[in-house]
């Protein structure tokens, strides 16, 4: 798994990330995330926040964003929080970067079903294309992270780049969209297999089959 430690705060870091402030764009996002709780409710927005932020470093860095302890400080004293409370949420999630990434993030699942569907094969993939776990690739594109259940059992075996995910990969499959990011095009995401939209069966549909074309009632067979 990856390492949910911050990234060493050394002179350099602060040099860099010290005079950290939201832009006109990201503060009028930050406020409006902020007024979207009640009175007194405010430090809520700690997650939107911090996702704001890293956005914004991501911009600033040409990569997929990561979190530098002076801009987690920023988010503590703009929602009023002490710094180990806004801490916490940035090491829980791994939502979260805390140390530098690539422009591309690409994390794979390799828990049973992505596991039990060829997830072994797509770090093999990744890692004959330079990428180390946990680290930046030497063209500053592509980092690494191994990652636990995403969601996507039905599809395995999947990897998530970004902000979208890839499903039902294959080796080949991986290595097309890895090519289309590294080209500077956006590949298509969601399900990789041919003729197959989204979880569906891929052999076609076997149970309910009324609700294919409408939204049959089947109340009254129940």
């Amino acid at each position: 798994m990856a390492d949910r430690s911050p990234a060493p705060d050394t002179p350099e870091l602060r040099d860099r990330w010290g005079g950290f402030a939201f832009t006109e764009t990201y503060k009028a996002k930050a406020d409006e995330a902020i007024a979207r709780y009640p009175d007194g409710r405010q430090k809520s927005a700690v997650m939107p926040l911090l996702d704001l932020a890293q956005r914004q470093v991501g911009e600033e860095t040409d990569t997929q964003g990561w979190l530098p302890l002076p801009v987690i400080e920023y988010v503590a004293e703009y929602l009023d929080m002490p710094v180990i409370r806004v801490l916490e949420v940035a090491t829980f999630y791994f939502m979260y970067n805390l140390k530098p990434v690539g422009k591309y993030h690409v994390q794979v699942c390799g828990t049973t079903p992505c596991m039990l569907r060829g997830s072994d094969a797509l770090f093999e993939t990744c890692k004959k294309r330079g990428m180390v776990k946990g680290h930046v690739s030497q063209d500053g594109l592509w980092t690494l992270t191994e990652v636990e259940c995403m969601g996507n059992c039905a599809t395995a075996p999947m990897a998530q780049i970004n902000d979208d995910n890839y499903e039902d990969l294959t080796p080949e499959r991986l290595d097309a969209v890895l090519d289309a990011l590294a080209a500077g095009e956006q590949p298509k995401p969601g399900t990789q297999e041919p003729g197959r939209h989204t979880s569906e069966p891929s052999d076609g549909v076997t149970t309910l089959k009324e609700m294919v074309d409408a939204n049959y009632d089947y109340r009254s067979e129940w």
